[in-house]
C-alpha cells in the first residue's frame, strides 16, 4: 500500500470539498480506491456519532451512542484502536462479514478534541502498521478540513423531532413524559418558554419546563386558572396558531392575558382529542403553549413540527395510560376492585416493625350465603362489604382482598391501640350493611418478619371465629414496645 498515494489523493479531494458531507464522502471514496475494506466516517451530532459517509458494507449503522462500540471508545479517548482478535472484542459492532482487522482513528481538527471517528475494517489480513499511520494522518487532515468548513453538521429540526420522539416513547411515567415534551418543544421551536395547559377543575393548570426555568414561565404559571382555561379553549377550538410579530405593532386582541405578562411571540398547538367544554363534552386534552419575550416570526414548518411533537406526546400518554390500566387489572380483584395478594405481599415487605399493624378480616358464615342464596348474592355481599370496610378505614390505610371471603388491612400506627380501634370500626361497618365479620389484629414486633406478623393475625382471627365471631381478637403481645406520644 503506497501511503503517499493514498494521502495525496485524500488531500486533493479534501481541497475541493465545499461541505462537511462532501469532505467525508470524498475521503471515504479515496481510501476505498486502495483497499476493499469497510469504511465509515462518523461525526458528533448532538449526543451521538452519526455516520456521514460509508462504503464497503451493505449494512451501516446510521448513528451510535457516544459510549457504544469501538468508535465510541476512540471518540471518547482520542486514541487510535487496533483490533486483531475481533471475536474476543466485547465492543465490536458487526456490519457484515466478521472482520480480521479493525483500525479506528479519531477525527480531530487542528489542536482540538475529537469530533468523530474514522473506522476501517478488513476481512483479510493486512500490513497493520502502515495503514495505522496513514489513517491517523487522514483523520487529522479530515478533521482540519471539517474545522475550516465550520465544524460537524448541526442536528436538523427533523432529527431533533425524531430524537425527542424516541425519548418521549421511553418515558416511564406521565411526569417524565411531560418534562421531555417541554424540552423538545423548546429545542424544536427555538423559543424560550414552553408550557402545557391541562384541565384542572373549573380552570386549567400550566406546567413549565423545570430544566430551563424562565421568569416568563413563572408569570404564566401564576396566572388565574380561569384565564388559562380560556386560552386553552380558544386554542383547542381553532387549532394551531402562531404570532406574526410584535403585539405592540400588530393587533393582539384576545391575547391580552399573554401580552400583559410579556409574551411577544407565541405558538399554540392542541394536544389530544379533547372537545370544547362549551359544547357540553369533556375536554380530555390540553394545549402546548410555546412563547418568548423576544419578537420573532415563527414559520409554518416550525408549527408543523410542534404539531407532530404534540401528536407523539399524546400517543405516549395513551400508551402510559394503557399500561397503567393493564397493570391495575393485573393486580386488582375484578369483583371488588381491591388489590390482591401480589400487591399485599409488596406492602408487607415495606412494613415497619413496631409501627405496622396487620388486620385480617373474614366474613362470618359466608358459605351459608352462597349455599342459601346463590353465588350472585355472595358476590353482592363481597362488594357491599368491601365498600363498607374501605369507608371505615383512614385515607392512609390500605385494604386488600386476599382470599374468597377474606380481606386484609395494613395500617401505619403510632400506638398499638389505634389498630384495635380501627378493627372495631370494621366490625361496626360490616353490621351496618347487614353482615358480620371476625377480625384478627397483630402489630409487627421487633426482629419479626411481616409474614410472621400475618401468621399471628391469622391465628387471632381463628380465635375470634372460635369464640363467637362478630368481633376482634388481638395477637398478643400487642404492647411489645413503649407507646409513642
Amino acid at each position: 500500500m503506497p501511503a503517499h498515494r493514498v494521502l495525496d489523493e485524500v488531500t486533493a479531494v479534501l481541497r475541493d470539498a465545499m461541505t462537511v458531507s462532501s469532505a467525508c464522502h470524498r475521503t471515504v471514496n479515496a481510501i476505498s480506491n486502495h483497499t476493499p475494506a469497510m469504511i465509515a466516517a462518523l461525526l458528533l451530532v448532538h449526543d451521538h456519532l452519526r455516520s456521514v459517509a460509508a462504503t464497503g458494507a451493505w449494512s451501516v449503522f446510521s448513528s451510535a451512542a457516544l459510549d457504544a462500540g469501538i468508535v465510541g471508545r476512540v471518540y471518547g479517548s482520542g486514541r487510535t484502536s487496533v483490533i486483531t482478535d475481533i471475536k474476543s472484542e466485547a465492543e465490536y459492532i458487526p456490519l457484515g462479514p466478521v472482520a480480521e482487522v479493525e483500525i479506528c482513528v479519531p477525527i480531530c481538527p487542528a489542536d482540538g478534541p475529537p469530533i468523530g471517528a474514522l473506522n476501517v475494517e478488513w476481512t483479510d489480513p493486512i500490513d497493520i502498521e502502515p495503514w495505522r499511520r496513514v489513517l491517523e494522518e487522514i483523520g487529522r487532515r479530515l478533521g482540519q478540513r471539517i474545522g475550516e468548513l465550520g465544524g460537524p453538521p448541526i442536528e436538523t429540526r427533523t432529527e431533533q423531532l425524531l430524537r425527542h420522539g424516541l425519548a418521549m416513547t421511553s418515558a416511564p411515567d406521565i411526569t417524565e413524559l411531560l418534562a421531555r415534551s417541554l424540552v423538545a418543544a423548546r429545542e424544536v421551536s427555538n423559543l424560550s418558554t414552553p408550557l402545557v395547559l391541562l384541565p384542572a377543575g373549573d380552570g386549567a393548570r400550566a406546567y413549565a419546563d423545570r430544566s430551563h426555568p424562565t421568569d416568563l414561565g413563572k408569570r404564566l404559571v401564576d396566572l388565574d386558572p380561569v384565564l388559562l382555561a380560556q386560552l386553552a379553549v380558544r386554542a383547542r377550538r381553532h387549532g394551531a396558531s402562531y404570532t406574526l410579530g410584535d403585539p405592540a405593532d400588530l393587533d393582539a386582541h384576545g391575547f391580552e392575558t399573554l401580552t400583559q405578562v410579556g409574551v411577544k411571540t407565541m405558538i399554540t398547538v392542541p394536544v389530544g382529542p379533547g372537545r370544547d367544554p362549551e359544547a357540553g363534552t369533556a375536554n380530555a386534552g390540553g394545549v402546548l403553549l410555546v412563547v418568548d419575550e423576544e419578537v420573532s416570526r415563527p414559520d409554518a414548518g416550525t408549527v408543523n413540527l410542534l404539531e407532530l411533537l404534540a401528536a407523539q406526546a399524546w400517543t405516549a400518554v395513551e400508551r402510559l395510560n394503557t399500561v397503567a390500566r393493564l397493570r391495575e387489572l393485573a393486580i386488582s380483584d375484578p369483583l371488588t376492585g381491591l388489590r390482591h395478594n401480589g400487591p399485599f405481599g409488596e406492602r408487607l415487605a415495606r412494613a415497619t416493625p413496631e409501627r405496622t399493624a396487620v388486620l385480617v378480616v373474614d366474613i362470618d358464615r359466608f358459605k351459608d350465603i352462597n349455599d342459601t342464596y346463590g353465588h350472585q348474592e355472595g358476590d353482592r355481599a363481597l362488594v357491599d362489604l368491601s365498600r363498607a370496610l374501605q369507608q371505615a378505614l383512614r385515607s392512609r390505610d390500605e385494604l386488600y382482598r386476599i382470599g374468597g371471603d377474606e380481606f386484609a388491612a395494613v395500617l401505619d400506627v403510632q400506638r398499638p391501640e389505634e389498630a384495635i380501634r380501627i378493627a372495631e370500626r370494621l366490625v361496626r361497618a360490616a353490621r351496618r350493611v347487614g353482615r358480620s365479620v371476625s377480625v384478627g389484629v397483630a402489630l409487627q414486633l421487633p426482629s419479626e418478619s411481616a409474614k410472621e406478623t400475618l401468621r399471628r393475625a391469622d391465628t387471632a382471627l381463628y380465635e375470634a371465629k372460635r369464640t363467637g365471631r362478630d368481633g376482634v381478637r388481638v395477637a398478643y403481645p400487642l404492647r411489645a414496645v413503649a407507646d409513642v406520644a
